[in-house]
């Protein structure tokens, strides 16, 4: 079927978090017609969580810090970030940060930065920390979309990146119950991560891992794809609110026996310095234990906090959200297990967002390389202000005018989609999440390859085509992901090889996946 232009825009920005608002506001201040296009609200993705107290934002605290903040990054990344990528990255921070903060956007400042609660994740020193105020965001940015004149179209998911000659000319969209083709000189994609191909996750619904797989086939490269920060959550109550690691502290954590799991006090202190799982530090025995005993109802955990004296101010904060928004107070027990959070790795870009591929530029959790494999708090946030500010600026100044009138769409659905999904779900909770082996891997990318090889039948309704596209997507994503966890024959940062549980000084180079721009199958896997 050929589809008619729906809309055309000079520049379409896919994704309404905080790199896709930030992208589409830059674009237009450059005089672009922008569209913003996104599968849930404006104001949606990752960085407008529900079940978070708050959205950290770091950076350096003076110019003479950012070597430092640079080298650290490196350092934590181990090996698998980009130097000059991370260079270009952290010199751009604090100009955003302040670009941000002259629109009016208000940020919370700590009362006592010096306490060492606000030493950022995997960091080793305090930062310039903030707190993004969500409010302030949405009420400040939606006022400048409305003043630039970019045209929103939430509840609209990316179907297609489409192509004009080797350039990408636009996308397809699942939109009102249609699919629509909406003409573009330039594409930013900002859609998020891969939490949405794990059954358990501390993500939004939107966010549904499809962007990583569509840039592949458009031609982009994906890298450290193995890479992604795990979480402790909520199980119940107040299912899928992240656990704050500070307060491991003080946990005493018991099985569904009542018997305690994790009894070295050094180990749970150790492991109060940072959020997301990593395999590289002994409190890694913390995480794997409350995987083993977490089940399907969690692991139970009550505080005992040592009498006299006031809670930690970042931990009070925490506290009093949990009351205020979750009805739970600091002496309610909660059950708590292991969850996919964030990507660490991605579409691989240059400084400015581009992709490589001529057209498609793209910022926030659905790129990598500023990342490795592990990440310091709060820089997910200034990932997106710094690159989305960029890759808008420069989708601007790149944009151009195809000449196509229609876009060939071929309409066809797979059978149980819905079905496959929730297996493909499954299998990557069960053996791509935290504990990952040969046999798991193996076993789990088959099941993924015979899912991708299953038949397409045409027809059927325009529900079952979309939802069928997504799954496609979603498979496609996968397949790349377990192919980097499965090469990968060691344990770094994030990344835990039950059968490989230490790190390889041999395989500090990341993995690189690139596709064929036509068949979409792999023209190479390699490490660069």
């Amino acid at each position: 079927m050929e589809l008619e232009m729906a809309r055309s825009c000079d520049v379409l920005v896919i994704g309404a978090g905080i790199a896709g608002i930030r992208a589409a506001i830059s674009a237009a201040g450059a005089g672009r017609r922008v569209l913003l296009a996104c599968r849930g609200n404006i104001f949606s993705g990752s960085s407008f969580y529900p079940g978070t107290w708050g959205l950290g934002l770091i950076g350096p605290e003076s110019e003479a810090d950012e070597a430092d903040l640079i080298e650290s990054i490196l350092d934590v990344g181990r090996g698998m970030a980009d130097r000059e990528l991370v260079t270009s990255f952290v010199r751009g921070i604090t100009p955003a940060v302040q670009e941000l903060t002259a629109m009016g956007v208000r940020l919370k400042e700590a009362r006592d930065q010096s306490q060492r609660e606000f030493i950022p994740c995997f960091d080793h020193k305090h930062r310039a920390w903030h707190g993004l105020r969500f409010d302030s965001l949405r009420e400040v940015c939606g006022r400048e979309l409305e003043r630039r004149g970019i045209a929103l179209l939430p509840q609209s998911e990316l179907i297609e990146l489409t192509r004009w000659e080797g350039r990408v000319s636009g996308v397809v969209l699942w939109s009102g119950g249609q699919f629509v083709w909406v003409k573009s000189g330039a594409v930013v994609l900002a859609s998020g991560g891969t939490g949405g191909l794990y059954q358990r996750r501390l993500t939004t619904g939107d966010v549904c891992g499809t962007g990583q797989w569509l840039a592949a086939k458009a031609g982009a490269s994906l890298v450290n794809l193995e890479f992604m920060q795990i979480m402790p959550g909520y199980f119940h109550p107040c299912p899928n609110t992240i656990f704050n690691e500070k307060v491991f502290r003080w946990a005493h954590i018991t099985d569904e026996q009542g018997a305690e799991i994790i009894s070295d006090p050094g180990l749970l202190e150790e492991r109060s310095g940072h959020g997301p799982f990593t395999s590289r530090l002994a409190d890694r025995a913390v995480d794997l234990a409350i995987l083993e005993h977490q089940g399907e109802t969690g692991v139970e955990v009550q505080y005992r906090f040592a009498a006299g004296g006031p809670l930690p101010e970042f931990v009070k904060t925490y506290f009093d959200w949990l009351e205020r928004e979750k009805g739970l107070t600091a002496g309610d027990p909660v059950f708590i297990g292991m969850f996919a959070h964030a990507s660490n790795g991605g579409v691989q870009i240059d400084s400015q967002g581009w992709t490589g591929v001529p057209g498609l530029y793209a910022a926030g959790e659905v790129t990598g390389g500023m990342h490795g494999a592990d990440r310091i708090g709060g820089l997910s946030t200034a990932n997106g202000l710094v690159f989305g500010g960029r890759a808008g600026l420069a989708a601007a100044a790149a944009c151009s005018d195809p000449p196509q009138k229609t876009q060939p769409f071929a309409r066809w659905h797979i059978p149980e989609a819905s079905r496959k999904g929730e297996l493909l779900r499954s299998l990557m909770t069960r053996h791509a999440l935290v504990l990952r082996s040969r046999e798991g891997l193996e076993h789990a990318l088959k099941q993924v390859e015979s899912l991708r090889k299953g038949p397409r039948e045409p027809g059927g309704s325009l529900e079952e085509a979309a939802a069928s596209r997504r799954l496609e997507a979603q498979l496609g994503t996968a397949w790349c992901v377990l192919h980097a966890q499965l090469r990968r024959t060691e344990s770094r940062g994030s990344h835990f090889r039950a059968d490989y549980p230490q790190e390889d000084p041999a395989q500090a180079k990341p993995v690189c996946i690139q596709l064929s721009n036509t068949g979409g199958d792999f023209d190479d896997l390699y490490e660069s």
